[in-house]
């Protein structure tokens, strides 16, 4: 039996889907229990209990490996990265009360307690918590994760649907290295066999500017949307003008900083098999056509 947290989001669903396909019983760890489960007799949903630890030991009791996604992309509602850095400590003490076997974290690439930028800092606090647990564990650091529940390249096709004019900041010449969610949740089950304490970036096959990746998708969508370059404070005040209308965070300062500063790269081979542009061309079609709101999938999902 293996705990996944997350199995109703993103990265989470696509790790739990593996498992089953592989034959494996799987329970989920969720922030909304009673949200409509996608896979239904299947995976049995707990809630975090992070203010319950003794409810949270027995969930994970029992357990060969905890794949955990646990993270908050912003601070909203009264959760900040403090806290969510709080919470994960209780998680990873509960899993080593309750014995489990091995946990493998998404992390992020380049996560670092000494980066200036929070998400990836908190991220760095998180690898180093688990470190210090002594349970037997392994890292993976994917880079900018594509796939059909994504939210960024959702939002970005959607824009680029509706507005004339799209914003590249600063240059451009920024790269990236995206990788597609399955690819992703093979590496991160794949390490439940590895060498302890192993470290591993997720990296697809293909490298952009971030230019050259919205030039892709605006030709890809056959749009004829004209993309102006713009100092990333214009940028940041367009996405929050943009955010009040969509009742939503766009896009936040920490994300721009950690794109303009490569952030979602890496010094190591690709590891991922599926290209963006296969994957955009066959997605054309469905990529963008509605928005993805982070605030009502992650904290409003009943208004979703």
């Amino acid at each position: 039996m293996d705990v996944v947290t997350g199995s109703f989001g993103y990265i989470g669903k696509y790790i739990t889907l593996h498992l089953l396909d592989l034959g494996r019983e799987v329970r989920t760890i969720t922030t909304h229990p009673t949200k409509p489960n996608p896979f239904g007799a299947r995976v049995q949903a707990f809630p975090y209990s992070f203010e319950d630890p003794a409810s949270l030991i027995q969930t994970l009791t029992g357990a060969t490996t905890l794949y955990n996604t646990y993270w908050i992309r912003f601070a909203y509602g009264g959760l900040t990265y403090e806290q969510a850095l709080k919470n994960t400590h209780t998680l990873f003490e509960c899993a080593r009360q309750a014995g489990v076997g091995k946990i493998v974290h998404i992390s992020v690439t380049q996560a670092s307690i000494n980066s200036n930028l929070p998400y990836y800092s908190g991220k760095g606090f998180q690898e180093k918590m688990l470190a210090e647990t002594g349970i037997p564990h392994a890292i993976v650091r994917p880079t900018l994760v594509f796939g059909k529940e994504d939210i960024l390249v959702n939002n970005i096709a959607w824009m680029i649907r509706r507005f004339p004019l799209f914003p590249i900041f600063g240059s451009g010449d920024y790269r990236v290295q995206p990788i597609f969610v399955e690819d992703l949740a093979q590496i991160a089950v794949a390490q439940a066999n590895g060498t302890n304490g192993s470290i591993v970036d997720a990296i697809g096959p293909e490298t952009f500017t971030f230019k050259e990746f919205l030039q892709l998708i605006t030709t890809s969508l056959g749009r004829t949307t004209k993309l102006i370059h713009m100092p990333s404070p214009v940028g940041i005040a367009f996405g929050k003008i943009l955010g009040m209308f969509l009742r939503d965070v766009v896009l936040t300062e920490n994300e721009l900083r950690g794109l303009m500063q490569e952030m979602l790269t890496s010094t190591q081979m690709p590891n991922g098999l599926t290209r963006f542009t296969d994957w955009l061309e066959q997605n054309k079609d469905t990529v963008g056509a509605s928005y993805s709101s982070e605030i009502a999938r992650h904290f409003n999902w009943s208004t979703s």
